[in-house]
């Protein structure tokens, strides 16, 4: 018989959420996202997205305007030129620095004080839209990466999306929208205000060019663990997961999302008593995770292990009706098949 195993039933989506804002309420918000414009040397024009920080400064991606010929920023029909630059290359975090402008800075939220499943907002300029766009979504995986937290969210962006902006309910900077992984099911990321700060006291550059590659553009294999599970995983490549999974929960064994990649290629490999012990260190690491919830009520019912099950369908109801019935209609089927 299994040890009973209860888990706490963390009711944050009903405790927590608001109601996303509509275009309406992000119309003044908006007016601190500009488009950003490059000069390249092919003769052709590139295009991404900025963030309005401070009277002074515009926060980007370096990647944006990296070894092109100029660039400005463009807001209400009108262009502003900077003065000077500031860059990390590899951080791919850049700030233009301009006399001060006519815009509102956005205030900027810490990403140590941010949680899995909150939910969150893009604002950018995906495709040259004439106005910013708006995804949504909730915040699914932050990372410990140099020295701060890159965020994953599932609030979608597109080629000129890059340096956009994540944002809060409360309208608070929380990232820059950055890069996005191949694939049908792509997650996209976010890199942390604190970078910005940090930038804000470094000393100027003199040049667009550079050499360095972001940490998110180096090859695979020397890419953060949280970005090297994503193409096994969208593969179904259980082998290969297991195998990065396994050296990620070595090298961050408190990480929640090791153990949860973890759990769900020894799920595709069949291997059941091992992803449940797994996917249950994932849970009790971080309580917030829906995925990990769902990965773990899978594998639990796969394992007939009712005691488990039972303890998680009251969270999974709260977050989502249709999957809590679903648990339901699986822990009827376990008990009737109890002698």
């Amino acid at each position: 018989m299994k040890p009973l195993l209860l888990f706490p039933i963390v009711l944050f989506t009903i405790a927590d959420a608001q109601a996303q804002p509509t275009i309406v309420d992000t119309l003044e918000l908006g007016h601190s996202i500009v488009m950003v414009t490059t000069d390249l040397p092919d003769g052709s024009n590139g295009r991404g997205s900025g963030v309005v920080v401070s009277p002074e400064y515009v926060a980007t991606n370096c990647h944006v305007i990296a070894n092109s010929k100029g660039v400005n920023i463009a807001k209400f029909r009108d262009g502003y030129q900077p003065i000077a630059l500031k860059a990390n290359w590899k951080r791919d975090v850049c700030l233009l620095k301009f006399d001060p402008l006519p815009f509102k800075p956005i205030p900027m939220r810490d990403s140590k004080s941010l949680q899995y499943e909150e939910e969150v907002f893009s604002m950018s300029f995906p495709a040259g839209a004439p106005v910013p766009q708006i995804s949504y979504g909730a915040i699914k995986g932050i990372y410990p990466f140099d020295g701060s937290l890159i965020v994953r969210s599932n609030a979608s962006f597109y080629m000129g999306s890059s340096g956009g902006a994540l944002f809060d309910q409360n309208f608070n900077l929380i990232g820059l929208t950055t890069f996005k992984s191949p694939g049908h099911q792509a997650f996209y990321y976010s890199l942390p205000v604190e970078w910005i700060k940090e930038l804000m006291e470094a000393p100027e550059v003199t040049s667009l060019k550079t050499n360095d590659v972001p940490f998110w553009a180096l090859p695979l294999e020397e890419r953060p663990y949280f970005m090297q599970v994503v193409l096994p995983y969208q593969n179904a490549d259980w082998p290969s997961l297991q195998t990065i999974a396994a050296n990620w929960s070595k090298k961050e064994p408190a990480s929640a999302d090791a153990w949860y990649f973890l759990g769900l290629a020894e799920e595709g490999l069949q291997h059941y008593a091992q992803a449940e012990q797994d996917l249950k260190r994932a849970y009790e690491l971080n309580q917030r995770d829906y995925d990990a919830l769902l990965a773990l009520s899978r594998v639990a019912f796969l394992q007939k292990d009712l005691a488990t099950l039972e303890s998680l369908q009251p969270g999974i109801q709260a977050i989502d009706p249709a999957e809590g019935e679903k648990v339901a209609q699986q822990i009827l089927t376990l008990r009737q098949a109890t002698p």
